[in-house]
């Protein structure tokens, strides 16, 4: 439950961050309802007929999204769910029934076993299985090693919690080969495979082609309002459908999601290989600028960065840090930095946060980042 205190302090942060006049990445979710209802209004006759009726329980622009993520991504079929929690229980509930084996291989740091309260387990009977616990995806070695079956590998692309880490492609290819000499099924949790293909030095198809199946979001990196899509073989896809039925998914309307997420792949999907070079720049002068500061000790995580997101992490609380971020937006008009978090098995006074950079911060120059840096560790050093 969300607490008036939690509330405020919101509003707070939303009304620092609009109003700066330099961020690193501006997210519709931001917006009020006014402006996010305007935006899809003025753009929806770019991606789809507005002529066209609405969708009932699937069909119209929703059956066009799914055309064109299955074309995007080099599969057979795709079809469109309310959220990727439930894709991916869908899609690996019917993998463990063609298989005959409930067990999944992941990673503990991936979304299912983090972000999901034990979903997998209570609600689609499904049973998991770590075969490295390191801030990395598994090695081809671990997964042929791993002492126990299992049905299905999941890898999730990037590795988001343990700093949107990726495998090199010929890791990558090495490991889906390993699952194969297993017999396992490989499902890429590809929430934001978007960004991927820079890392790679591969299309979107050639990366897909590696899984069974592929889920992708649509408001994470394509700052769609929400929704996923599973892809994969024909057979397979009719059979989620179904699932996706039977978990609550079958919404009787769905347009707006689905115009939001044509209109990401419109606009925001040609940009992300920008995003992931500026990146680098970004993260290299954050670096630089915690080097010359009076920071005791500091973090980025992965560096370079293998997508447009990457972590930063600082030996102070995360209350002094969410302080000093909304500070200097809100007296000085740059937002470096958002939100702050305890790190996940760090020790205590350590926190983390997460930086994206999108079409905002394609104007920032190095200096730029480690001016900000350097005004931001004064606002820090006030606080501690």
């Amino acid at each position: 439950m969300v607490t008036m205190d939690e509330q405020e302090q919101r509003r707070r942060r939303l009304t620092a961050w609009r109003a700066s006049r330099r961020t690193l990445a501006r997210v519709g979710a931001d917006g009020t309802l006014g402006e996010r209802l305007a935006a899809l209004a003025a753009g929806a006759a770019s991606v789809h007929d507005p002529e066209d009726w609405t969708d009932v329980y699937g069909g119209g622009v929703v059956a066009d999204l799914e055309r064109r993520v299955a074309g995007l991504l080099g599969m057979e079929a795709a079809a469109f769910f309310p959220t990727g929690t439930m894709a991916q229980q869908v899609a690996l509930r019917c993998w463990a029934g063609r298989t005959g084996d409930a067990t999944v291989a992941l990673h503990p740091l991936s979304h299912p076993e983090l972000h999901e309260g034990g979903a997998l387990g209570a609600v689609s009977g499904l049973r998991t299985v770590h075969p490295t616990s390191e801030p990395r995806l598994p090695s081809a070695e671990e997964v042929r090693e791993y002492p126990e079956p299992f049905g299905t590998l999941m890898l999730e692309l990037p590795l988001r919690d343990a700093g949107f880490v990726l495998p090199s492609w010929e890791e990558l290819t090495a490991v889906v080969a390993a699952a194969r000499e297993r017999d396992a099924v490989v499902h890429f949790d590809g929430a934001r495979l978007w960004e991927c293909g820079p890392h790679f030095g591969r299309e979107l198809p050639e990366i897909a082609a590696l899984a069974d199946s592929v889920y992708v979001s649509f408001y994470k990196s394509l700052d769609g309002l929400s929704g996923a899509v599973l892809a994969g073989p024909s057979t397979l896809v009719e059979e989620a459908r179904v699932w996706c039925h039977r978990y609550g998914g079958r919404l009787f309307q769905q347009y707006p999601a689905a115009l939001s997420a044509l209109l990401g792949l419109e606009r925001e999907l040609p940009r992300l290989p920008e995003y992931v070079a500026h990146a680098k720049v970004v993260a290299g002068a954050l670096a630089e600028g915690f080097a010359a500061s009076e920071v005791p000790w500091f973090r980025v995580r992965p560096e370079p960065p293998h997508t447009h997101q990457f972590q930063v992490w600082l030996p102070y609380g995360a209350e002094v840090l969410d302080e000093a971020s909304v500070r200097q937006a809100e007296e000085t008009g740059v937002t470096l930095f958002r939100r702050w978090f305890a790190g996940a098995g760090a020790p205590p006074g350590v926190s983390v946060t997460e930086v994206t950079v999108t079409g905002e911060g394609l104007e920032w120059s190095a200096r730029d980042v480690r001016d900000a840096v350097r005004g931001f560790v004064g606002y820090v050093r006030d606080l501690a």
